[in-house]
């Protein structure tokens, strides 16, 4: 049959991509690594060290998923092959539906495990705190930070990625002014990290009685969450902590007391909050990661040596800092402006499908086009 040929043949095809893949991320020493790290958990000797024993389990976390994830990979190609060629001996036309439908997944597979091979850097494989912050435009910019927090928490579920509240800080009518959330997952930050920027909307404002189009900023700050195990030295005397009363989503209060932590770094200019955890002292621990991420993350951006060569620098939230605009009026079209990547539906990527923009940061910055 002409169409179970032709489907054989992109099977076919997509063969050299899964040889490569496995060769770009050495199997075979993966797994090895993988059985002398669970070896090394079966001394006695092992949960002696807390900080050793972490590191080594998180260590076998990543390798686990990157292997597993290739080896299912890898069995489906053959699965599907299998079907194919019984498929064809029999004359049976009935499974066509279902092996284009497992192609499909095999094609978006490899092309995203492919490109989890570009991410070298030496946090990417960590969790992510994302940060949002409304620009100028009151209501309407806190709006819009709203329709961005929940366009990458959908993303988080829709990747099976766990997140949580960090802070959280209502609009004044409606919106959100700022919020941070941490998501959970190997290789987050790597894939996150491109989302960091200011991202502009275009649309009629429903909360102007004339209908009139608007133009709303808000930005995204991207940071690793860092093990406990790096540590980053900060000055005590460069550190503004202001306490509060902590108030969650939606209004929900959350605790009677200033349990809520606020840190500046004065030398930067950066801010970090927390607001979530039980305590003061937790908040405080996790502002203080917070700080420590976002220090790494300008540092290994900017490429440079020393903490103390960070300026802090802030770009306005605003007109020519923008990465990405979100137009739904007077046409509907989301289009990154570093990678000229674009999208006409923009329900969907509302909704958190935003891979397509990820995989086209990932792909240019591979060509050294960013």
């Amino acid at each position: 049959m002409l169409e179970l040929d032709e489907q054989r043949l992109t099977l076919t095809g997509l063969e050299p991509g899964l040889k490569a893949l496995a060769e770009a991320i050495g199997i075979e020493k993966l797994e090895a690594e993988l059985k002398d790290l669970d070896r090394q958990t079966t001394q006695q000797d092992f949960w002696e060290d807390a900080a050793n024993s972490q590191s080594v389990l998180q260590k076998m976390k990543q390798l686990r998923v990157k292997a597993e994830g290739f080896r299912s990979l890898d069995k489906l190609w053959r699965d599907t092959m299998d079907l194919i060629e019984v498929a064809a001996e029999m004359g049976d036309d009935s499974v066509l539906g279902e092996i284009a439908d497992s192609i499909a997944v095999i094609q978006s597979t490899l092309e995203s495990q492919r490109l989890a091979t570009l991410l070298t850097g030496e946090y990417d494989s960590n969790n992510a705190i994302l940060s949002f912050h409304a620009g100028a435009g009151g209501t309407e910019a806190q709006d819009w930070v709203q329709m961005l927090y929940r366009m990458y928490t959908r993303w988080a579920e829709r990747g099976g990625y766990k997140y949580r509240v960090l802070d959280y800080l209502d609009g004044e009518e409606a919106g959100i002014k700022s919020a941070s959330i941490l998501i959970e997952g190997v290789n987050v930050y790597g894939f996150l990290r491109s989302e960091a920027g200011v991202h502009r909307l275009v649309r009629i404002s429903p909360f102007d009685s004339s209908g009139r189009r608007h133009t709303s900023f808000a930005s995204v700050e991207v940071m690793p969450e860092l093990p406990d195990d790096i540590t980053v030295e900060i000055d005590e005397g460069d550190l503004r902590v202001d306490t509060y009363r902590a108030s969650g989503a939606g209004g929900q209060h959350v605790n009677k007391t200033e349990s809520a932590i606020r840190i500046t770094h004065l030398p930067t200019g950066i801010v970090v909050s927390c607001q979530n955890e039980r305590s003061q002292r937790q908040n405080r621990e996790v502002a203080m990661k917070m700080l420590m991420g976002r220090l790494l993350e300008i540092k290994e951006r900017e490429h440079l040596d020393k903490i103390s060569d960070i300026k802090g620098e802030q770009k306005q939230i605003g007109w020519g800092s923008q990465i990405r605009s979100y137009v739904f009026m007077p046409y509907t079209l989301v289009k990154d402006l570093r990678t000229n990547y674009e999208v006409g539906n923009i329900n969907s990527v509302m909704d958190g499908e935003i891979d397509g923009f990820i995989q086209a940061y990932l792909r240019d910055k591979s060509l050294g086009n960013i």
